[in-house]
């Protein structure tokens, strides 16, 4: 079974997580943001993997601590949890739409990190999530899970929509490039990812 545990403690975040790949998108969520879990239960629900997220951060200064340092530990929980990376498919790309609109994640879990984040938000927040830590915590996830991520908004005007698809369109690449290979081989010329 491809699970892992994370603890994070800093002066700003208490953060436990723990993450099982071959679940059902079953999630217990909560981070004190009422919007960000949304996003993190569509994330579980729609890549198939169940997630528990625990967090107690430092709201009264604002989002930004609580929400990057819940992707760097979700990131770390994700790359533990895929151990060496072998027999899995690496690579995944969805379109999802959301109403008006609609975005695009394409992914490889190629243990070189990387994020490329195309998006617009035309209000601050949703909530009190602030939207503009919607990069910052896709970039904390990739960088730690190590993972090259595109992420694009195709189009849209409503911002919640728009989180939405990003959200969505990464769990269902990834929900691809977790999954098994055909041969359990590695996907790579170097043998190793």
């Amino acid at each position: 079974m491809r699970t892992a545990e994370i603890i994070r403690k800093t002066s700003e975040t208490d953060i436990y997580i723990n993450i099982s790949l071959d679940g059902k998108g079953v999630s217990d969520i909560d981070t004190g943001i009422g919007f960000f879990d949304h996003m993190l239960t569509a994330l579980s629900k729609h890549s198939g993997i169940s997630i528990t997220i625990k967090v107690k951060g430092d709201l009264h200064v604002d989002c930004h601590h609580t929400i990057e340092d819940t992707g760097i530990a979700l990131g770390q929980a994700l790359n533990k949890a895929l151990g060496d990376k072998s027999g899995i498919v690496r690579y995944g790309t969805a379109y999802i739409p959301m109403d008006e609109s609609l975005a695009m994640c394409s992914l490889d879990i190629s243990n070189r990190p990387f994020l490329v984040f195309n998006c617009n938000f035309t209000n601050q927040s949703c909530g009190g999530y602030d939207l503009c830590m919607t990069e910052e915590f896709f970039r904390a996830f990739a960088f730690n899970a190590g993972i090259t991520m595109h992420i694009n908004m195709m189009y849209g005007s409503n911002d919640h929509h728009k989180a939405e698809a990003i959200y969505k369109s990464v769990a269902h690449a990834l929900k691809t490039a977790v999954s098994y290979n055909a041969d359990g081989s590695t996907l790579s010329t170097k043998g190793v990812l």
